[in-house]
């Protein structure tokens, strides 16, 4: 866990998105951090701050309609979040409670829930560990067999948490980028960008790389690391991030996403290969990037496994400072929050 603690101010949890706020999506806020000086502005700011010849790497996994208003034989709801699917078609799902306020940990093997449409879930272990003796996902089979992206585009929604002042519709949970589905949550880190930014990026002479790294449930009551997740790094972006490091110049993940799947597809001495697969690697203090030298993240709640990626990244020391001033500006934090742009090697 983090050292880092923090205590988030009355009503720092943005309820809704920007667009419904009254702003854009990139006139959020922006915090600025290097080592020794914090700065304060907006989203559409980002350009200004980095420089020509950096590589900027976004993911383009697009958020699935991932929630599912299941209820048991009892008649009594038990939502389900469908966190991925197996190489076998099994899902990995998580049955929340039904107030919605955290997840069911009284789940045992063997039960079903039966979902819209004639289809019935049934419990086959806990995952990833079988053996747990309280598990928050679960491997489950479906019945009949059908293909989970074509099944929640017809019965699912947008997965929500109690922050959030209502339901929201699917495009509300897209970056702009949003290309391949598979994602149970939005990258969200993305989220303030748009169109005419990336041009701005662009024009100042900073490519514009994509990967994909689908996303699981993240399911912020329990702080757990992410599990295993889907990825890929393509052979034009790993090309570029071994042409811009050997530049001197920046590689800017916009997002943990985009930070674990670099880092997966990297050897000991920083060297990016073309990659796909599941990705089970942690960042952490003890296992620093070593690609990535700049960030585009949201603000993660206190206790927040990414904690651990953010200091990984930029370090210990200069992630506390970032978060002392967001909690001090009243910045917003979750999906529909503020933004901040973590760059350790600059002054």
């Amino acid at each position: 866990m983090s050292p880092l603690r923090f205590t988030l101010p009355p009503e720092s949890e943005a309820a809704s998105p920007p667009e419904r706020r009254g702003l854009r999506r990139d006139g959020v806020r922006l915090l600025v951090a290097r080592p020794g000086r914090i700065e304060h502005g907006h989203f559409h700011d980002l350009p200004g701050h980095l420089s020509p010849g950096d590589l900027v790497v976004v993911n383009t996994s697009a958020t699935l309609p991932a929630a599912v208003d299941a209820h048991r034989d009892d008649g009594k709801p038990a939502p389900v979040h469908v966190s991925t699917t197996l190489d076998d078609g099994d899902w990995v799902v998580e049955i929340r409670l039904a107030d919605g306020s955290g997840p069911d940990l009284g789940m045992a093997t063997g039960a079903e829930l039966p979902l819209p449409g004639h289809v019935r879930l049934r419990l086959l272990m806990p995952y990833p560990d079988p053996h747990a003796p309280k598990s928050r996902l679960w491997r489950a089979s479906v019945t009949p067999r059908v293909g989970a992206h074509a099944y929640l585009s017809r019965h699912g929604r947008p997965i929500g948490y109690g922050y959030l002042s209502g339901r929201y519709p699917l495009r509300d949970y897209q970056t702009v980028y949003a290309t391949v589905p598979g994602s149970a949550e939005m990258a969200s880190a993305g989220r303030p960008f748009t169109a005419p930014l990336l041009v701005r990026l662009m024009a100042r002479g900073i490519t514009v790389a994509p990967v994909v790294l689908h996303a699981g449930v993240s399911s912020p009551e329990a702080h757990e690391p992410p599990g295993a997740e889907r990825f890929s790094v393509p052979e034009a972006t790993a090309r570029l991030v071994d042409t811009v490091r050997a530049a001197g110049c920046r590689v800017v993940a916009v997002g943990t996403t985009v930070v674990r799947a670099l880092e997966s597809a990297a050897a000991e001495d920083g060297t990016v290969r073309a990659s796909s697969g599941w990705t089970d690697l942690v960042l952490r203090p003890g296992r620093p990037a070593r690609v990535v030298t700049g960030l585009v993240t949201g603000l993660h709640a206190p206790e927040a496994s990414h904690l651990l990626l953010l200091e990984a990244v930029a370090g210990a020391d200069l992630v506390a400072s970032a978060y002392r001033a967001a909690v001090e500006r009243r910045y917003l934090w979750h999906e529909f929050g503020d933004s901040t742009l973590f760059l350790p090697g600059c002054v």
